[in-house]
């Protein structure tokens, strides 16, 4: 049902609801409740400066759905709900909104706020009000865009209207709004209270729902770890013998901080010979769960940090040999010897004198200190030589795969990923477990120290740093932390270390590496390669299996088709006619379809690949995509946002020539921006003198 006017009174009267409490003994409404809305951005036309306003918002109740123009029918509506069902601090509404961060920054100076927690700066997770009234954001639950949580819905059938509005013409809450306007606004309601409604069910009621879609994937491994994956009835020794463990695993602050100074995530990086070409025949090989695959198979610190004095090369060699190894590394007269590619980033170095880069990446300096793992220096060694390694701060952990209840629980998703993609009726439990597995290793790397973004009284943002020390106090004191924080930094560190085995192994071959794949030319050539890289794989989680006593076929599930999926292997991921990279995150690859693609990142590929080949002709795209490419507003499909905190108001005359007085406390103007790329000049003179070497 959707009500076309600002009139809330139908959707809580005669309304039989049920209220939940949480362990603190807060009450919640157990039901559905949704907010959007639709603005405008535009130009001052006295001072020429950005402005926006909003002209018209969407709530919806259980399965029910207003629509208003203004701010002051919106709060009204909010009073009657806060009477009707006596809401306080003690007894709460939650209200959806996609993308809470946007809403809030117009509304944020409407409502007088009890908290107000961002996980970023300006990024809202949710917003209380005094009044109860408890925001949240779906966008960061459901990590999808609207329109594809419409499409995911299991239940319902609710699709979010694409192209109904053109946002380039101003509007105001006197713009007369057609049918079609208002089922847009509608219509985006109506797949946010389906979504939530599923949401409810899924978890059991409202409270149980996580603040973010990471929670899934935190409680589901958590239960298993402390009840036990099999054997639930014994469940509390379970849970005692874990945390035993956790107690053990406790981190000082020197300890967090060496850690937060070596971790790295995935190597994205292009070959600097091939940079800038145009090649033919190129295949696309990649990991089957490359993040997965280590965490069940590598072993991880099982241990508090021990320092230790090394006193000779024979000793560093067998640290690094039997343990998880951690120190802080000066390298002087540092040079790169092997070519295929540069390892160490130029933004992890503590110092970095007169060195030469490669698209961020160093190939030579004087001296540089870096803090990195053993598996960082196995890679190292293989492409740079130095006069003099001075090693500081060496801490190792004694390692052990992780605990088997958390591998099974990897394992798990891991089959319910492979197993249920494209079975009918099985849409919704496939999607939650291709989410889930892909948060594995989230989790493990959410950080112990957060900066906070506090909203304060005086309605401006502030950064907060945390202590530390009380930070890492609490987080070692957890009953209920079932994850430590170096298994996250070991992860992609194993993970860049099978990448390489790839980068190096293909020698001149290779052209490209994007975390867990890599495009090289000369297939045939490379077979023998990949075949025993993949055995070695095999064997690796075999043994894992053997020793933790777990059925290994776990590791390869099948899919409806009835084909393995071994976990942890290269895959063939495709061959391309024409590919050709600018450096990390800028390629172009023709399909041998003969589709064309792009991935750049801030570049919308849908609008700006048509857009490109019309303007260039498909032959001769490629040559175009090169330095000082040029992609206009209405097809780079970048979005450039201004927060506007001030108080603005004044007259805006919609396309319909109406004439409205806006008021907004804040707001955001958004418009269409255009691209142009550019390689940096330190990367092309460095291209020109490596292919001169060459």
């Amino acid at each position: 049902m959707c009500l076309l006017l600002a009139d809330i009174t139908p959707l809580v009267k005669n309304w039989t609801y049920e209220t939940v409490k949480t362990k603190k003994g807060i009450e919640y409404l157990n039901v559905a409740a949704a907010f959007d809305i639709e603005t405008t951005s535009f130009y001052d036309a006295k001072t020429g400066e950005k402005r926006a306003t909003m002209y018209m918002w969407g709530f919806g109740l259980n399965y029910e759905t207003i629509i208003g123009r203004t701010w002051n029918e919106f709060l009204s509506s909010l009073e009657i709900l806060i009477k009707e069902y006596n809401l306080s601090l003690e007894k709460r509404m939650i209200i959806y909104i996609h993308n809470l961060s946007y809403e809030f920054q117009f509304f944020r100076k409407l409502f007088k706020w009890e908290k107000v927690f961002a996980i970023d700066d300006r990024k809202v997770a949710y917003a209380l009000t005094k009044d109860g009234i408890e925001f949240r954001c779906s966008y960061l639950l459901s990590g999808y865009s609207l329109k594809k949580v419409g499409e995911n819905l299991k239940h319902h059938k609710a699709k979010k209207m694409v192209g109904d509005l053109d946002y380039k013409k101003a509007r105001n809450y006197l713009t007369i709004m057609t049918q079609k306007e208002k089922g847009y606004q509608y219509g985006d309601i109506q797949v946010l209270l389906y979504y939530i409604n599923e949401e409810i069910k899924r978890n059991g009621n409202i409270t149980k729902i996580p603040l973010t879609k990471t929670g899934y994937v935190r409680r589901f491994c958590r239960n298993n770890c402390h009840k036990g994956f099999e054997k639930r009835n014994k469940a509390n020794n379970t849970y005692k013998k874990y945390r035993k463990l956790m107690k053990e695993l406790v981190l000082s602050e020197s300890d967090y901080k060496q850690l937060k100074r070596a971790f790295a995530g995935g190597y994205t990086h292009a070959n600097a010979f091939n940079s800038c070409k145009v090649f033919n025949d190129v295949t696309s090989m990649d990991f089957t769960s490359s993040y997965p695959f280590v965490m069940v198979s590598e072993k991880f610190p099982m241990s508090e940090a021990e320092e230790v004095v090394i006193k000779s090369n024979e000793e560093f060699e067998i640290n690094l040999k039997s343990y998880c190894c951690i120190f802080d590394a000066e390298f002087t007269n540092i040079e790169q010897v092997n070519w295929t590619d540069s390892y160490i980033s130029s933004s992890k170095c503590d110092t970095l004198e007169k060195g030469i880069l490669n698209n961020g990446r160093v190939v030579k300096a004087d001296r540089l200190t870096i803090t990195i793992t053993e598996q960082d220096f196995l890679i190292i060694k293989q492409i740079y030589k130095w006069d003099n390694l001075n090693i500081k701060n060496f801490n190792r952990y004694k390692k052990a795969y992780l605990p088997k209840n958390l591998i099974l629980s990897i394992l798990s998703l891991y089959k319910d990923k492979t197993e249920l993609k494209g079975v009918m009726g099985k849409e919704e439990e496939y999607l939650n477990g291709k989410e889930m597995l892909n948060a594995t290793y989230g989790m493990m790397v959410t950080d112990i120290v957060r900066e906070e973004y506090i909203y304060t009284d005086a309605d401006l943002w502030e950064k907060e740093s945390p202590d530390t020390f009380k930070s890492i106090q609490n987080y070692n004191q957890s009953g209920n932390r079932f994850l430590y924080y170096p298994w996250g930094v070991w992860v992609t560190a194993y993970a860049r270390r099978n990448l390489w085995s790839g980068i190096l192994a293909l020698e001149n071959d290779y052209i490209y590496s994007d975390t867990d794949s890599v495009k090289f030319l000369n297939y045939e050539k490379h077979k023998d390669y990949f075949s025993k890289y993949n055995d070695f794989a095999i064997k690796k989680l075999k043994k894992m299996c053997e020793e933790l006593e777990i059925d290994f076929n776990l590791t390869k599930p099948k899919t409806i088709k009835g084909e393995e999926k071994q976990l942890g292997v290269w895959d063939f991921d495709g061959k391309y006619k024409r590919f050709k990279t600018l450096g990390a995150k800028r390629y172009m690859v023709e399909h041998e379809n003969g589709d064309i693609n792009i991935t750049v990142s801030g570049v919308n590929k849908y609008t700006a690949v048509p857009y490109l080949i019309n303007t260039y002709g498909k032959d001769n795209v490629f040559n175009a995509f090169t330095d000082g490419l040029y992609i206009p507003k209405g097809y780079a499909g970048k979005n450039i946002l201004t927060y506007i905190d001030e108080e603005t108001e004044g007259v805006i005359k919609d396309y319909q020539e109406n004439e409205a007085y806006y008021h907004e406390g804040s707001s955001v103007h958004m418009e269409e921006g255009d691209y142009t790329l550019k390689i940096g000049k330190e990367y092309i003179e460095y291209m020109k003198g490596v292919r001169y070497r060459k």
